[in-house]
């Protein structure tokens, strides 16, 4: 097999939910949690999570469309300083290919998309007893509570990008 091993980072919501989300993906090898920052205005940190993928398996494409419904992609509440909606990008090539992604979602949401495409600069992993939140525990109030709904809604819209072995604890069930 011919491994296309590609790596992206993206930022909207709690690292936790984020990583969990991407963990339970077909095709990503890896998720390391963290806090990412840009340049310029963007060069404060903010939690995201660096995705590790196989484009053969899982296309860029299907990552940032999982990515603007998994998260509030549209709404520019208060904590986006901490929660950045975004799409961080490893060359121009890569950021050229998501900001043709996200301009092609727009029209499946009603409101605005607010993610931008930024450079990435640095990355700060999380400190260890936070890494694999919900796959070290998934019946922690936080995990279901949060976490469970979102791969609820991955079982629901995208089951068959969903890696069973990863989503276990969760039914599919109406969100």
């Amino acid at each position: 097999m011919n491994n296309k091993l590609n790596k992206i980072v993206l930022g909207g919501g709690c690292h936790w939910c984020t990583e969990a989300v991407f963990q339970s993906l077909i095709g990503v090898d890896k998720v390391e949690q963290g806090y990412v920052a840009s340049i310029n205005e963007n060069n404060n940190f903010s939690e995201a999570v660096i995705v590790h993928f196989n484009s053969e398996l899982m296309p860029l494409k299907t990552l940032i469309e999982v990515h603007l419904y998994t998260h509030k992609s549209t709404s520019n509440h208060s904590m986006r300083s901490k929660y950045r909606s975004a799409v961080y990008t490893f060359s121009e090539s890569q950021m050229e290919e998501s900001e043709n992604i996200i301009k092609g979602f727009q029209e499946d949401f009603e409101n605005k998309l607010i993610t931008k495409i930024y450079p990435f600069q640095s990355f700060k992993p999380s400190r260890e007893a936070i890494q694999n939140y919900y796959q070290k525990d998934p019946n922690k109030p936080f995990c279901k509570t949060f976490i469970a709904p979102k791969l609820r809604f991955l079982l629901q819209r995208f089951s068959h990008q969903v890696n069973p072995s990863k989503v276990r604890h969760v039914e599919a069930t109406t969100v």
